[in-house]
Formats: C-alpha cells, sequence, structure tokens
C-alpha cells in the first residue's frame, strides 16, 4: 500500500498503491536549489548530530530525500526542525519491494533533491531492488550533474563503496571470515550500484564496535586485492560515528570522543610493500596476511563534536588528529600494532629510465608486469604500458 503524507501548514493527504509509501514534511513546492555536493558515511544506531547537520547544510535549503525499504518516517522531523538546519523538505520514500524502483513518482523526488540519505535496515533489499534501475541511474546523475549530496548509515553506508558487501546470503562474522576468506557468505561485489569516484577501490564497513568487524573487513580487502589486483581501501566507522566528505575530498570525522570511543579506521593495502599479496588465501584455510607484520596501514581517527580530525582522501597518506596503526593476520587471527605513515613515495616517474640496464627481468603481480631493480626499486607496469605506480624497495 503507498500512502503519501503530506504535513505543510496542516494539510494531510493519503493515497494508495502497493509498491512504496511516501511520508512528506515542508513546502511541497521545489526549491530547486545548487546544493554543496558530499558525502557522510553514518557507523549506524544513533546517528551523530553534528554530522547529520553537516549532511543537511550540503544540501543548501534544498529537499532531502530518505529512501529505505522498513521502517517509517523517523528521520523527516528529525531533519527537519530538530537540528535547526533550514530545509525546503523533508520526504521519505519506503520501497515495499523491486517493483517500487519503476514508479514515476519516485524517478521525480530523486531528479529534484539536493541530498539523499539511505537509512540503515538490509543493504541486499537495497541492492536488489536499486542496481541497474532507474534508481542508481538517477541517484548518480544527481550527484554527477546537480552536485547532490549523498549519505547513509549502517546499510545505507554499507552501499556506497565501489565494492560493497551485498549480504546477499546474509552476514558473516569476523571469526568465520577470517577461518575461511572464501566463505560463500562473503559477497563482496563491484557490480555498478552508487557511483561515487573518490570511493572507486573502497570498501566500506560499519557497526564496527558492535559487532567487531575488523577481521571481515581486512578479508574484504584481502579478496579485492587476490581476486582483482585492486590495491584495496576501506574506511569503516564505529557506531554513533561519522566520515563526511567534502567536495575537496577531505574526511572529516564526528562523533563524541574522548567522551565516548567514536572511531573511524581508512585501511589500505601496504604499497610499501610492492609483494604485499596474503601469504595463505584459500578456501577453508585460515588467512595469513603478514607481509612483515604491515600488512595494511591504517589511520585511526577519533570522531569530534566539531570533525577536527580529518584525512585527506587525495592521496590517503596526510591526516590531522589520528594515529597510524600496523594491522595483520596469522593464522586467522588478526593483529594490530602501532605503525608509523604510509610513504610510498620514491623520485619522479619522469626521472626514471626504463631502459636502464639495472632492470634485471619482469615478475607477474596479479597480472601486472613488475619491473624489478635491485635495491632500488619497483615499477608497476600496466598493460597499456603505463607506469601506475613506483616504490621504495629493499629486495
Amino acid at each position: 500500500m503507498k500512502c503519501l503524507l503530506i504535513a505543510f501548514i496542516g494539510v494531510s493527504m493519503c493515497a494508495f498503491s502497493q509498491n512504496y509509501t511516501s511520508y512528506f514534511t515542508g513546502n511541497s513546492t521545489d526549491s530547486q536549489q545548487s546544493a554543496n555536493g558530499g558525502i557522510c558515511l553514518m557507523g549506524g544506531a544513533t546517528e551523530d548530530d553534528n554530522a547529520m547537520k553537516w549532511f543537511l547544510e550540503r544540501a543548501n535549503g534544498g529537499d532531502v530525500l530518505v529512501i529505505r525499504a522498513s521502517g517509517s518516517d523517523g528521520y523527516n522531523d528529525y531533519f527537519y526542525s530538530d537540528l535547526g538546519i533550514p530545509v525546503n523538505s523533508v520526504e521519505t520514500i519506503v520501497f515495499h519491494n523491486a517493483s517500487a524502483a519503476n514508479e514515476s513518482y519516485i524517478h521525480e523526488r530523486i531528479e529534484k533533491a539536493e541530498a539523499i540519505w539511505i537509512a540503515g535496515g538490509n543493504q541486499w533489499n537495497y541492492v536488489s531492488f536499486w542496481r541497474a534501475t532507474a534508481i542508481d541511474s538517477l541517484i548518480n546523475a544527481g550527484i554527477q550533474n546537480r552536485n547532490m549530496a549523498i549519505g547513509g548509515t549502517s546499510a545505507g553506508m554499507a552501499i556506497l563503496g565501489g565494492y560493497y558487501f551485498s549480504a546477499q546470503y546474509g552476514t558473516v562474522t569476523s571469526a568465520e571470515a577470517l577461518a575461511n576468506p572464501f566463505d560463500s557468505d562473503i559477497t563482496v561485489d563491484n557490480s555498478p550500484f552508487i557511483d561515487l569516484p573518490i570511493l572507486q577501490e573502497v570498501v566500506t564497513d560499519t557497526h564496527y564496535d558492535d559487532p567487531d568487524r575488523k577481521g571481515r573487513h581486512v578479508v574484504f580487502l584481502a579478496r579485492m586485492l587476490h581476486d582483482d589486483g585492486i590495491s584495496a581501501k576501506g574506511i569503516a566507522c564505529d557506531e554513533y560515528t561519522a566520515v563526511c566528505i567534502d567536495e575537496n575530498n577531505m574526511a572529516a570525522v564526528y562523533g563524541e570522543y574522548p567522551d565516548y570511543g567514536d572511531y573511524a579506521y581508512f585501511l589500505q593495502v601496504n604499497c610499501e610493500y610492492p609483494f604485499n599479496a596474503p601469504e595463505t588465501i584459500e578456501a577453508n584455510t585460515p588467512l595469513t596476511w603478514n607481509v612483515s607484520g604491515e600488512a595494511l596501514k591504517v589511520y585511526l581517527a577519533p570522531g569530534t563534536v566539531d570533525g577536527s580530525v580529518q584525512f585527506d582522501l587525495n592521496n590517503w597518506r596526510d591526516g590531522v588528529g589520528g594515529i597510524w596503526k600496523n594491522w595483520y593476520v596469522n593464522n586467522g587471527t588478526l593483529i594490530q600494532q602501532n605503525g608509523a605513515q604510509i610513504d610510498c613515495s620514491v623520485e619522479s616517474v619522469d626521472a626514471i629510465n626504463l631502459d636502464d640496464p639495472e632492470i634485471k627481468g619482469f615478475y607477474d603481480v596479479m597480472g601486472r608486469k613488475v619491473d624489478f631493480i635491485p635495491n632500488r626499486m619497483v615499477l608497476i607496469r600496466y598493460a597499456n604500458g603505463r607506469v601506475e605506480r613506483h616504490l621504495k624497495s629493499s629486495y
């Protein structure tokens, strides 16, 4: 059943259908504002008010659309009036089935939104209802052409990476994933969905502290590297914690640290080691991904009320207010230790003579050609001949 509820100068209206329910609060005249863009990733549980204010400000007084596949209108008053950030309207649309993706009314509302918030729930519903439909196409067009802001919590955050855990067969725990990195429940997908270029090689994870999902997130990255040769990255949030990414790709972390242990995590495969693949990654065998105790470099960022702790997603190196950690896995056990800032830089590619006689041979690493220069550097040369990265090497 569809029920459209409009709260504007005391007027309400209800209509009926079966594919979706709409709850509307505010001004029914389209605002036609120019949005400020941005991405907000919320780890789950209760929203952080300061992150939500940041998100609403990105709508620039425009229309905010909440989409979800369960629940009702819990965001309407919260966004429209409780936070004190003026917006023209807030509408929640609850999808009851996949057929709702074909509804022209929903298409129109997406096209008029300055910001879209994806609520929590079951991310497989979102993937199966929206992927490869008009819904994800219109969302992507809004991001690309109208600078529309987007964000989500829990399942809504989980689907915003270029890689995403779809939960097609249900959830998977850290213990299960570390014990068998090819467990059938590990459904990490990169079929085109929500297109956010800065998150293209990123897989997100949520509720990082309850339950502990660090281990399974590491397995997601291991599978991305092993299966697709991706120098995988991850962004994760504890509950009550958010990462807000502005138009300059600076990520600010919101939470209530130090009163509470609210953290965000920025994970990346350690590019300081040219041969950084897991040592043991097989079905029904515990994962070992050691790489001299530095398989992953992780920037641990506490969330503060003013979002002053930040991390630069342009280079995945520079941060303010956080600390670096080294993560690695031995026989299915995740180990976390203090580390140093990642450093993948060497001399300019322009200064490298690819015909240098010191180049001693070629090595295949996950389908890529690697030029090996003893005691100097490693150059990763892709099939088109382009050198994309060169790394310090002690080999």
